[in-house]
């Protein structure tokens, strides 16, 4: 099974606005500096907690149907399915019944069932496509308010330390970071 991103998200969990307030700053000339922080911090904190914050779009491809008939899903929270479709033999998508599959949001990590009849696959890899939409969200309001506070802690460290990290523990979250994350981490397959 493998995860592939389609679309960001159209906001981030943290506005520039509010970075600049939390920083205080007042002049702009390090916006596209701070934005691409918060961006970088979303990415880390996504990471670390296992969860994609703000709604964004994921593809997720399989070689074949589970015997069990249960998809365990890489991604978490999962929102909706947003389409599916299987590969024939020429290589032409055939769109698979919307009825067909059932998203379980509550089951962590999430679980696409199936519920009816799907299509034959017709090739040996990556003959399945589902569509998805993954996060807690579209607006930042939607994401909790302590994965908020780890992505604009984060921002505002490397904003303010610029590279004074060194060493081992500069790839490593810190761990007043680290705590705000870890009610959400999720434990990986």
């Amino acid at each position: 099974m493998t995860p592939l991103a389609l679309t960001p998200p159209s906001a981030e969990p943290v506005t520039l606005a509010e970075a600049k307030l939390y920083l205080r700053l007042d002049q702009s000339e390090e916006d596209s500096l701070l934005a691409t922080l918060i961006t970088a911090a979303r990415l880390m904190v996504e990471a670390a907690s296992g969860r994609m914050l703000v709604e964004q779009g994921w593809r997720i491809v399989l070689d074949r149907w589970p015997e069990s008939g249960e998809i365990r899903l890489p991604l978490s929270p999962v929102l909706s399915i947003v389409q599916a479709r299987v590969y024939d033999a020429l290589g032409a998508p055939q769109p698979v019944d919307p009825a067909a599959l059932s998203l379980d949001r509550q089951a962590d990590p999430p679980v696409i069932r199936i519920r009816g009849e799907v299509p034959e696959i017709g090739r040996s890899h990556s003959a399945i496509e589902i569509d998805c939409l993954a996060g807690f969200g579209a607006a930042a309001s939607a994401v909790p308010a302590l994965l908020r506070q780890a992505v604009l802690l984060l921002a505002a460290r490397w904003f303010e330390q610029r590279g004074d990290v060194v060493g081992r523990d500069a790839a490593a979250l810190p761990a007043e970071i680290m705590a705000l994350v870890a009610p959400f981490r999720r434990a990986r397959l």
